[in-house]
C-alpha cells in the first residue's frame, strides 16, 4: 500500500532529489570595520538557509577559483547557485568555464545592479540572472523555472544536434553513392542498395560503411 505525501512535503521530498553546490564568496564572516561585507555576508548566509528550509541538498559552498571546475566535476551537482553578491562579472567567469564541458543549470543571485552583462551571461550557459529582491518563499519558483528552462534548451540542443549528425552521414553517403557509380557504372539506386546490403553483413550503420569506404579511397589516392 502506496502512502501519498502531502503537497508539501511531497515538493520537499523531490528538492532533496536535486544535488546543490552553491559559489561564494570564501569568507561568511568580513571584518566588522566593513559594513558593506557584513550586509553582504547576512545576504549570503540567507540564501543557503533558504535553499536548505526549501528541502535542497545543498552539498557543498565553493570558492570562485582556479580550482573551481576539478571540484564541480568531482561533485557531480545537478544545479549550480552562483551567489556572486556585488563581483557578479568575476564570479560568472569561473562558473562558465567550469561547466564548459558539462552543461549545468546555472541560477546567478546577485545585489549588483548592473545589468549590462546579463545578455552575456545567458548566452554563456547563465540560466536565471536574479537581481535583489530575494526572499525565502521565491526560492523554489525561481529553480523550478530554472530547471525547467534549462531541461528545455537540452532539449532543443540535442535535437540541433542530431539533426547536424544527420545532415553529415546523408552527406557521407551521398559521397560514398557517388564514387561507386563513378568507378563501377552503378546507377544511384544500385550503389544505394550495395552500401546498405555491405552494412547489413557488416552489422553496421550506412554511414559508417560510406565513411569506411571513403577513408580506403582517400588512402589509396583514387
Amino acid at each position: 500500500m502506496s502512502i501519498k505525501l502531502p503537497p508539501r512535503e511531497t515538493e520537499i521530498a523531490a528538492a532533496h532529489k536535486l544535488r546543490l553546490v552553491v559559489v561564494a564568496p570564501e569568507s561568511l564572516n568580513p571584518d566588522g570595520l566593513d559594513e558593506h561585507a557584513a550586509q553582504e555576508a547576512v545576504r549570503s548566509r540567507e540564501l543557503r538557509i533558504g535553499l536548505l528550509e526549501s528541502g535542497y541538498n545543498l552539498i557543498a559552498v565553493l570558492p570562485a577559483d582556479s580550482f573551481l571546475e576539478q571540484r564541480i566535476t568531482q561533485l557531480q551537482p545537478d544545479m549550480i547557485i552562483v551567489d556572486a553578491q556585488s563581483d557578479a562579472c568575476d564570479a560568472l567567469e569561473h562558473v562558465v568555464v567550469a561547466t564548459r564541458d558539462e552543461r549545468r543549470p546555472i541560477v546567478l543571485f546577485t545585489e549588483d545592479n548592473d545589468t549590462t552583462h546579463v545578455k552575456d551571461a545567458v548566452a554563456n550557459g547563465v540560466t536565471a540572472y536574479i537581481v535583489a529582491g530575494l526572499s525565502p518563499e521565491r526560492i523554489r519558483p525561481i529553480l523550478d523555472v530554472a530547471l525547467a528552462r534549462f531541461e528545455h534548451e537540452q532539449s532543443l540542443r540535442d535535437e540541433l544536434k542530431h539533426a547536424k549528425s544527420e545532415l553529415q552521414d546523408r552527406k557521407t553517403i551521398d559521397r560514398a553513392k557517388g564514387l561507386l557509380m563513378q568507378r563501377q557504372g552503378l546507377s544511384e539506386q544500385q550503389a544505394y542498395d550495395k552500401l546498405r546490403k555491405t552494412a547489413m553483413d557488416k552489422g553496421l550503420k550506412l554511414s559508417d560503411v560510406a565513411q569506411r569506404m571513403l577513408d580506403v579511397a582517400d588512402l589509396l589516392g583514387s
